[in-house]
């Protein structure tokens, strides 16, 4: 059994997905080809906002949108303790300072209560840089909080950016997820809801200015042609190849997004009560990025598992004040982030697992 089974997925498009990849290689336009741009307008249509920026990586992508906010140093952003690396990274990255935010244990994102208390601390410290962004992460398909964050930030001043490397195909009410931030970004990593078969990302935006400065910054601060350097940039383009991989996938999205939510379903009514199941709120869609149960005796169930033959994985056994590089920060863990990195495992989860492979899962945790 597969975590995640990319080859199954291939093997179901093989004939759609050799042709686009076999059209990109006789074409010769391997950086930037017509692909990019076409997958650009499908993504913004997608999603529903006025302009989508592709980039190399997800990593990339939050980066990138922090420096069109013109976020660096001397500023704070405000990130969840509980979620991968690259979200607080791309935030030191520029220069600012990371201030980790506990999460909600239900939910796995950010806690707006704990947030709150960090950001009325940072407005009342002479010593702390200035409040400037809240990056609100998607955690394991669920999208965050908007409902409350998009006022919350608005209101003080603060711009919110949406981390939705795990969220892509979410939503809340007829709102896309990537749809929410003043600028949101996503990966295209092969493991993600939409992935590549390498990696790649995109930036979601309303904003004219933004998306002129995220379409510079992306290619060595690029004027009027690329030998046209007004800003110092990145490296970061999203190669055709795939951009051709990612408009064979975008014609199964809906489908793998219902089945997903099936294997999510399923799993939920066979383990309620035995362990603590991922919950979904009535308006609320998730892209299941993750189908992650939280449990006491964690590591046995990880072992009894792998015995099986029944691949899982814990995601995050470590949470962002935790990490070396940024223990000079002297932040303090935060507790609800720290018992789930103590709890949490991710069960095999991916739109063709089959009602067999569920029980065969479930079975195991229940015993």
């Amino acid at each position: 059994m597969q975590f995640r089974d990319l080859h199954r997925q291939y093997e179901a498009m093989k004939a759609e997905m050799d042709e686009a990849m076999l059209n990109v290689a006789a074409s010769g336009a391997y950086i930037m080809g017509p692909q990019v741009a076409e997958l650009e307008q499908q993504l913004a249509a997608y999603v529903g906002v006025k302009h989508c920026i592709t980039c190399a990586n997800g990593t990339d992508a939050l980066r990138l949108a922090l420096m069109a906010l013109g976020i660096g140093p001397g500023d704070t952003v405000f990130v969840p303790d509980f979620t991968f690396f690259a979200t607080a990274e791309a935030v030191a990255m520029v220069g600012a300072t990371p201030v980790f935010v506990d999460v909600d244990r239900d939910s796995f994102n950010i806690d707006t209560c704990d947030l709150n208390e960090k950001l009325t601390a940072a407005c009342g410290s002479k010593t702390m840089a200035t409040p400037k962004a809240v990056i609100a992460v998607d955690l394991f398909g669920r999208p965050a909080g908007y409902d409350y964050l998009v006022n919350y930030c608005r209101e003080r001043g603060l711009m919110l950016v949406e981390d939705g490397a795990q969220g892509f195909g979410g939503s809340i009410g007829d709102k896309k997820a990537c749809s929410f931030g003043d600028i949101s970004t996503t990966s295209f990593f092969p493991a993600k809801p939409l992935g590549c078969y390498g990696d790649g990302g995109a930036l979601f935006t309303d904003n004219d200015e933004w998306a002129s400065l995220l379409r510079s910054y992306r290619v060595h601060g690029k004027g009027t042609d690329k030998y046209d350097n007004v800003r110092l940039g990145l490296n970061s383009r999203l190669d055709t190849l795939q951009a051709a991989v990612l408009q064979v996938k975008m014609r199964h999205f809906d489908d793998e997004l219902h089945a997903v939510n099936h294997v999510a379903k399923r799993y939920t009514e066979l383990l309620h009560g035995k362990v603590h199941v991922p919950e979904i709120p009535n308006g609320m869609v998730s892209s299941w990025a993750q189908y992650t149960i939280q449990a006491e005796n964690r590591d046995e169930l990880q072992a009894r598992l792998k015995a099986a033959g029944i691949p899982s994985m814990v995601y995050y056994p470590r949470t962002m004040s935790r990490q070396t590089a940024f223990a000079h920060l002297g932040q303090q863990p935060c507790p609800i982030a720290d018992r789930l990195s103590q709890t949490v495992l991710s069960l095999p989860m991916h739109p063709y697992m089959t009602d067999e492979e569920i029980e065969m899962v479930s079975s195991i945790i229940l015993k």
